[in-house]
């Protein structure tokens, strides 16, 4: 058995499998070869020595007196003869097979069951070790080409094969024999020689790997790519955004004289590249997702059925449309909205008065000196005082801020402080629409400009009796000619 331990060395210490899938794969192996040889593999015992450098294979057989099934049966004379005499008859005793001394077709047998299981095994440990990196950029080379699907070559001696399928290539990219090829991997699958990596050059994922590559900010965590859309070969677009103050985020994407961001561009041959500041407000989220175009309001339509409309100069309508209309296909990607551009003419033709920009909540809350805040209702909200009843909020939201005790719209307002409100159950995204909706459907004034109004309304006017000038009740000199007044209480 010298042979069979030094290919259990081998498969060992040289193709790293563990011991535990090698004493598998031999034992099926031998079994596989015993059964070939006698018809069944019940009664054979696989045994390895303690530091797995050999193993045997025996024969369990019954001790009697008169056989009838030699496989599994051996005479007792026999067994006291060839093995020992204290042997009595019922006893179960293990003979040792030489395994060259089965027939051609079983040794045969369990070489391809030997060779079938350590595939399927390697193929395990590859799948295991690849399963995690979906996701991952990965660097091989141009192959071949087949229906227009590429094969790449990734090393690991053909066992790990990289497929870049025609539907997932950029659309401008042209590879030769050898071309590096830099793709995200999107799949695993296994093969009948090892496991197929199934990569793509026009997944979104390819961008933000790559930039988190170029911008360290990102690879920390200090700047967050909130969500990334792109026609492959010709655009993408991604929003970031950051908790740090001082950092600028869509600088820290660009670098210095844009150096990070070209990096960035070469890898992906010449595609354009935009970069944006993601915003809670839609209306300034909108605005800045139509760049490179300027846009000069934004109209929010229908918040429910998130339409919005972007109102541009003349001068700037085909840069907001985007060759084929791919600049606002991609904004509408990127914002989760349908935007339609206008022109300021031809907004002018259109009824807009019911419609006005939102304002973002931190503007309302951020203005010097106002401390306290009163809520008047519009016409339109006189009956509307708790959360529930404003529109564009669901149920949802409004039953999770009921549960913390914030029910009514003043006490949302109480608790909103600036922005800095955590309420379980709700993203900060939903609390910022909320505070929102409250702003476009309610006027806030301070409590000293009512206290104001109030005596505006309650002071009353008179005339002074000798030149007929304005006076009040607090008064005691006429600011005008100077007699002295005063002042009586009249009963009625």
């Amino acid at each position: 058995m010298s042979e069979m331990a030094e290919a259990i060395r081998q498969l060992i210490q040289e193709k790293g499998y563990s011991e535990d899938s090698v004493r598998q794969i031999i034992e099926k192996a031998l079994k596989a070869a015993y059964k070939k040889t006698y018809g069944t593999d019940e009664n054979a015992v696989v045994q390895f020595n303690e530091d797995m450098s050999d193993v045997s294979i025996y024969s369990k057989k019954v001790v009697i007196d008169g056989v009838y099934d030699p496989v599994r049966e051996i005479e007792l004379e026999e067994a006291r003869e060839k093995y020992s005499e204290d042997i009595e008859e019922g006893m179960e005793i293990l003979i040792l097979e030489d395994p060259k001394s089965f027939d051609r077709g079983a040794v045969a047998t369990g070489k391809q069951s030997a060779h079938q299981s350590l595939n399927e095994d390697y193929k395990k440990t590859l799948m295991n070790e690849y399963k995690d990196k979906v996701g991952e950029v990965i660097i091989g080379y141009y192959q071949r080409e087949k229906n227009g699907n590429i094969f790449v070559d990734l090393g690991n001696a053909g066992k790990v094969e990289g497929f870049l399928p025609l539907k997932y290539q950029s659309k401008l990219e042209y590879y030769e024999k050898d071309s590096r090829i830099r793709a995200l991997i999107v799949e695993v699958q296994p093969t009948s020689t090892g496991i197929q990596l199934v990569l793509s050059r026009s997944d979104p994922k390819l961008v933000e790997q790559l930039l988190e590559t170029e911008v360290p900010e990102i690879a920390d965590g200090t700047v967050e790519v909130v969500k990334t859309v792109r026609d492959a070969g010709y655009r993408t677009k991604f929003a970031v955004t950051t908790k740090s103050e001082g950092i600028d985020p869509v600088g820290a994407c660009v670098g210095l004289k844009g150096s990070r961001i070209q990096n960035v561009i070469r890898a992906l041959e010449g595609e354009k590249i935009d970069v944006l500041k993601w915003d809670p407000d839609p209306s300034v989220f909108i605005k800045n997702a139509l760049s490179p175009a300027q846009v000069q309001k934004v109209l929010i339509m229908d918040a429910d059925k998130r339409q919005a409309l972007a109102i541009v100069e003349e001068s700037q309508f085909s840069l907001a449309i985007g060759k084929q209309g791919q600049n606002v296909r991609l904004a509408n990607k990127l914002c989760d909205w349908n935007i339609d551009v206008k022109t300021v003419e031809q907004a002018a033709e259109m009824d807009l008065s019911q419609f006005n920009t939102i304002q973002t909540a931190q503007n309302l809350f951020n203005n010097d000196g106002v401390e306290d805040q009163v809520i008047e209702n519009n016409e339109e909200s006189e009956d509307i005082t708790t959360i529930a009843q404003l529109p564009g909020v669901s149920a949802e939201v409004a039953d999770a801020l009921k549960a913390a005790g914030i029910e009514g719209i003043e006490d949302f307002v109480d608790a909103y402080d600036g922005g800095n409100m955590s309420v379980e159950g709700i993203s900060a995204e939903e609390i910022e629409a909320v505070n929102t909706i409250i702003h476009d459907n309610f006027e806030f004034v301070t409590e000293d400009e009512e206290a104001a109004d109030e005596t505006e309304e309650t002071a009353e006017e008179y005339t002074c009796p000798e030149c007929g000038a304005p006076i009040t009740v607090d008064m005691t000199k006429c600011p005008n000619c100077g007699i002295e007044l005063s002042f009586e209480e009249v009963e009625e």
